[in-house]
């Protein structure tokens, strides 16, 4: 079973996607802010890390720098999950050290094929 590190801030944000990945057959782990994300990433080696860009303590941006800085949790792969849907900010993600890129709200099957190609996992309904 693939672990995601879950890094996000928004109660219901979480709530939504933890239950339908764990539905997915995923195990998921939860960090509330970009510190414990990073905390997190080291200390459970998640297969995938679904990062929020807006967070409390250490934003998404220099959390994601520090993980792919880190010989440990560099590989691990990243999609930010943002609402900042402005032109520039794919790139900002993707030069940050993100894999990948989904905008909020979540389409949870659009997030879902990313997670799915990261993994090597086709597509169950």
């Amino acid at each position: 079973m693939a672990k995601i590190l879950l890094v996000e801030d928004n109660e219901e944000n979480r709530d939504m996607l933890s239950r339908r990945l764990t539905r997915r057959g995923y195990e998921v782990v939860i960090a509330l802010d970009g510190g414990q994300g990073v905390a997190m990433a080291q200390s459970e080696v998640p297969d995938l890390i679904l990062m929020d860009m807006d967070l409390p303590v250490l934003n998404g941006w220099e959390a994601t720098r520090q993980l792919k800085a880190t010989p440990e949790t560099q590989a691990i792969p990243i999609i930010a999950l943002t609402a900042h849907a402005m032109v520039g900010d794919r790139e900002k993600a993707l030069e940050a050290g993100c894999e990948d890129y989904d905008t909020k709200p979540i389409e949870f099957q659009r997030l879902l094929g990313k997670i799915e190609a990261f993994l090597g996992k086709g597509t169950t309904s």
